[in-house]
């Protein structure tokens, strides 16, 4: 019996998944992949706070110091020593290089040198995937919005492992203009959570701007020109010397992301006719988004599914999910598995 199909569905399969994409070090340990046994995570936000924003030479050093711990801390935790395990998941891209190579890196040592099988992960496969986490009921196909720092795709999720982007943003994601805006206006890094705080103490309709539309993409997102107007705005808030309406401009500027983020989504999931929505990635753990989405689909009588906050940050929970599907079909990485920064979904 060939080892893609020695595993039978009755048998457990333990997956220690890894991530280090960008700025935090994350081990886990899943069983059957919807079972988290563990999800241990190092953040580094207070650390590129100071800068503003990420610095992938620290980021990059600061996985170097807490890989080894947060793979022990995830293994006691589960209770489940390394040989216990029956594969290796890893993130292998896309995201910073150097922080990915640290991941990578760990994933084929500990391979060669216990001979555990190793899966390369795919990162926006793991966020998608973290939504079978808590919703044990949830099976492709169904359309999937990821929002996050680096990325606003639109997926259609047509069965583990199996992807189509319907939909891309076309310059800025929706997560990276949260946090150009949330710097502009003097929130600070982290953007996505402190606009989020902020825009409950503003007015939504206070300043109108705008959405914007691709042509040849109905499906596709644009949030340059949009970062764009709120910094006009701002300049000429100053230029009048007038005081910067800072919970203000969170709400106008959140709604304006909301709506776009909300009718594209919706109107993919009509067309391609589900009745099955999820999100995914950090930016949706934003509570207007949710709330959106939400009352959305209960209009059109949509099934909704969302992870919890703490697995729409990056974790290695979301990775050991994503693992175990990969597993059970036989996809197996070699010891030249290597970091891919500008990785496609679907490649691989």
């Amino acid at each position: 019996m060939t080892e893609e199909n020695k595993f039978s569905m009755n048998q457990d399969i333990l997956i220690l998944a890894i991530e280090s994409s960008c700025d935090e070090t994350a081990a886990a340990v899943v069983k059957n992949g919807r079972e988290v046994c563990s999800n241990i995570i190092a953040s580094q936000i207070s650390l590129h706070t100071l800068y503003g924003g990420v610095v992938p030479e620290i980021a990059s050093r600061k996985h170097i110091e807490k890989i080894n711990q947060v793979i022990e801390e995830a293994l006691s935790e589960a209770g489940y020593a390394l040989q216990d395990m029956d594969a290796i998941a890893v993130t292998y891209g896309p995201g910073l290089v150097g922080a990915l190579l640290v991941g990578v890196s760990e994933a084929k040592a500990i391979s060669f040198a216990t001979g555990i099988p190793l899966v390369g992960v795919h990162h926006i496969e793991g966020h998608i995937s973290a939504n079978y986490i808590e919703n044990k009921e949830l099976e492709p196909p169904f359309i999937c919005l990821v929002a996050s720092g680096g990325h606003s795709h639109l997926v259609e999720v047509k069965d583990y492992g199996k992807y189509e982007i319907i939909g891309r943003t076309r310059d800025d994601a929706a997560g990276e203009a949260f946090d150009k805006v949330a710097r502009a206006i003097g929130l600070g890094y982290p953007g996505g959570p402190k606009i989020d705080r902020a825009a409950k103490e503003g007015n939504p309709q206070a300043i109108h701007f705008p959405r914007a539309r691709v042509e040849d993409n109905d499906y596709d997102f644009s949030f340059s020109g949009l970062k764009s107007a709120v910094l006009n705005y701002i300049n000429g808030c100053q230029m009048k010397g007038e005081t910067i309406p800072v919970a203000d401009i969170a709400a106008s500027f959140q709604q304006a992301v909301v709506e776009v983020l909300t009718e594209h989504s919706l109107r993919a999931v009509r067309q391609y006719g589900y009745d099955k929505f999820a999100i995914a990635g950090g930016v949706a753990s934003n509570s207007a988004l949710r709330a959106a989405l939400q009352t959305g689909c209960e209009k059109q009588k949509i099934r909704f599914y969302y992870p919890s906050p703490i697995l729409c940050t990056d974790n290695a929970a979301m990775i050991g999910a994503a693992g175990y599907y990969e597993f059970i079909k036989g996809v197996r990485s070699g010891l030249d598995l290597n970091a891919v920064p500008n990785l496609k979904l679907g490649e691989g």
